[in-house]
């Protein structure tokens, strides 16, 4: 379980940072921070996550090939891959 991912799109000239993430003790466990909503927003699924127009006025499925992870659970892409457990 991963509850905090920060990523970019590289096709923003500021590549400002954006935050997703789950938090299963919550009703509505899926967040965000950093868009179009100040102080981010919550859902109760993925599925909402992933279609809200909340990244200048685009879903993140709409922009999911511009997407590049920062880190996964506030570690590095890179050493995220390589020491932590994938399943």
């Amino acid at each position: 379980m991963i509850d905090e991912t920060c990523f970019y799109f590289n096709d923003d000239p500021e590549e400002e940072e954006h935050y997703l993430g789950y938090l299963p003790q919550y009703d509505k466990p899926y967040w965000v921070g950093y868009c179009d909503i100040p102080d981010g927003t919550e859902f109760s699924t993925a599925e909402e996550l992933v279609n809200a127009k909340i990244f200048n006025g685009r879903s993140l499925k709409e922009r999911w090939n511009n997407v590049r992870i920062i880190s996964i659970e506030g570690i590095c892409l890179e050493s995220w891959l390589e020491g932590c457990r994938h399943e």
